[in-house]
């Protein structure tokens, strides 16, 4: 974690903030070419202001680790990586490991802080210290980045995201959001990846996307966000006629992919609202379903208490899918 946080140091140094900073890969990442760190702009805004299409949110210069798996001068596929609840390096983040996991395909990763630009070190025990959608707008600034990135093909750059992560992966694909806050020219994500995020909340033209592939990797046993939800946002999908697909792995808990969680950890701090129905009323604002209120995490629906656990089945079957499936999209030899 130390070499992370200094180049993340570096990387928002006032100097450094209209260039890249490159590293030497060490023989221990052998199969890495080249890494760098690239700070780039952000926003951050309410929930209410992002699905209103506002944009005068607050600035904030984040930034994200390139790694680039191969030497040459051709022109690579890559995949926006967006954390988790507790953060890049916060426990059971699994952004290095599948870092490496794509960067064996031939693939770049760009992993995304989205909270120490913000002051942020996890929002686990406290939700309301961003709003979950703006991890999609981090995820567009990103990849303008790579767009313009001499190594990188800019039509072959897809998002995964894991937990609130995933949540930004998988709702980055609404064309709302897109037509607000999304990059010029009409650049989208080659596909879409959510592993676990929290499918809670209905939002207006959510089945409005894009037509690019949205594939959501959920376990069966989740009570942290619940799989349930995921079910009906695909239900709604489907209807639509959207390219979407759910994989559910039986009796797989939160953060199943994480193998460092062996022995199940219950989080007593941690909030979810996995007892909650919320939807997006006319005004933009998120309701309880239930109390026809603006929703609040002090509302009787949320709970403490989640559980996160590797799952060695569900784990080795999801990264196989992943593998086969952005082989399959990026079209790798």
């Amino acid at each position: 974690m130390k070499t992370w946080k200094a180049a993340l140091f570096a990387a928002l140094a006032p100097t450094l903030m209209a260039e890249t900073l490159s590293l030497l890969v060490t023989p221990a990442s052998a199969q890495l070419a080249r890494l760098e760190v690239h700070p780039f702009s952000s926003i951050t805004l309410k929930d209410s202001d992002f699905l209103a299409g506002r944009k005068n949110g607050q600035q904030v210069t984040l930034a994200g680790e390139l790694r680039i798996p191969k030497a040459g001068n051709d022109k690579l596929p890559a995949v926006v990586l967006l954390h988790g609840s507790g953060g890049i390096g916060g426990a059971g983040s699994m952004i290095d490991e599948w870092s490496r996991e794509l960067n064996q395909l031939g693939i770049a990763t760009f992993a995304v802080d989205s909270f120490a630009g913000r002051g942020l070190v996890s929002t686990v025990a406290d939700q309301t210290q961003l709003g979950r959608l703006n991890m999609a707008g981090d995820a567009y600034r990103a990849l303008e980045v790579l767009a313009k990135h001499s190594r990188l093909d800019a039509s072959r750059i897809a998002v995964m995201g894991f937990s609130r992560g995933g949540q930004g992966a998988l709702y980055s694909a609404m064309n709302r959001l897109y037509g607000a806050l999304g990059p010029a020219n009409n650049l989208r994500f080659a596909a879409h990846i959510a592993f676990y995020p929290d499918c809670m909340t209905s939002y207006r033209s959510d089945t409005e996307v894009g037509d690019k592939p949205i594939r959501i990797l959920h376990g069966t046993a989740d009570n942290y966000n619940p799989v349930a939800p995921c079910r009906a946002y695909l239900e709604r999908l489907t209807k639509a006629q959207r390219n979407v697909q759910l994989v559910e792995y039986p009796d797989a808990h939160h953060v199943f992919d994480a193998p460092i969680l062996r022995t199940p950890v219950t989080l007593s701090a941690a909030t979810t609202t996995r007892r909650c129905q919320l939807v997006e009323a006319e005004n933009s604002e998120i309701i309880n379903r239930e109390t026809q209120k603006p929703f609040t995490f002090g509302d009787a629906c949320v709970e403490k208490g989640p559980t996160i656990a590797f799952n060695e089945a569900a784990n080795t079957q999801a990264r196989a899918f992943v593998r086969e499936f952005l082989t399959q999209v990026f079209k790798l030899k």
